[in-house]
């Protein structure tokens, strides 16, 4: 690999694989450094804008403002990245990171991932991912999401936040900024809940940037296996979600409406 910084994912291999094991109720990891230096550099100042490219805006009750792109020109720096992502090399590591029992596949499809790009006012609501590609039918399983936003500041909002929804709980298990080279690798099942539901509060000319590769098996454990869904959303955020969920849906009409 000569994008991905493999000295450090070997280097720290056992303590990450340590890490990724011990969360509950599913497993995560954070940590910094994905790519090289250099390359983090490079991928951080080719960062297509909005405006640049064919950027996929549509809004939903559940999500707004949030840009995703998955073509890109063969040979180009993103197109590697995604060629280095899904290769057999970064396969067989999280093989080894997750010891899951299925070989683990990637999506050159990148479907639901790829660069994402969050203005101004952005969110996307707690929720548990759809379980099953529709195009190979494959159980989806990880993802990997790496962050690119230097200087990020807490005020910004944008944090991923991981939560533990099961058996009638409600706890935050990890608040994570989004910052510059950082990765996060977590399981995607039935109990896996993210999302970053505060809406962003940054400067206009500041975007939250980031890339997003997901991961499947063939099949997955008997007692993983659930009814084919889509993505299922859940309101943290009581009185206050309610308000923004319904004026996130004003938006996705009028922008329906428009388009016919």
């Amino acid at each position: 690999m000569e994008l991905i910084d493999i000295k450090n994912l070997t280097e720290n291999f056992n303590e990450l694989k340590r890490d990724f094991h011990s969360k509950k109720p599913f497993k995560y990891i954070v940590f910094e450094n994905f790519f090289l230096p250099d390359i983090a550099e490079e991928i951080y100042n080719s960062y297509p804008s909005i405006e640049n490219g064919k950027w996929d805006g549509t809004t939903y009750i559940d999500q707004k403002n949030k840009f995703q792109k998955t073509k890109f020109e063969e040979g180009s720096l993103m197109q590697n990245v995604f060629n280095e992502l899904n290769s057999t090399e970064f396969l067989n590591w999280l093989q080894n990171l997750t010891e899951f029992e299925e070989e683990i596949l990637g999506d050159s499809d990148l479907f639901g991932g790829g660069l994402h790009q969050s203005t101004n006012g952005a969110f996307l609501n707690v929720h548990i991912d759809y379980n099953i590609h529709p195009k190979t039918q494959y159980h989806r399983r990880l993802n990997v999401l790496v962050y690119m936003n230097k200087n990020w500041k807490d005020e910004y909002e944008g944090h991923l936040e991981l939560w533990d929804l099961s058996n009638d709980n409600k706890i935050l298990l990890s608040k994570c900024a989004p910052t510059f080279n950082r990765c996060v690798i977590f399981e995607t099942n039935e109990i896996s809940f993210h999302g970053h539901p505060k809406p962003l509060k940054t400067p206009k000319e500041i975007n939250r940037k980031s890339i997003a590769t997901y991961y499947y098996t063939k099949t997955r454990p008997e007692h993983e296996i659930a009814a084919g869904h889509n993505t299922v959303y859940i309101n943290t955020e009581g009185v206050s979600g309610q308000v923004k969920r319904f004026t996130s849906g004003v938006k996705a009409l009028l922008e329906r409406v428009n388009k016919k």
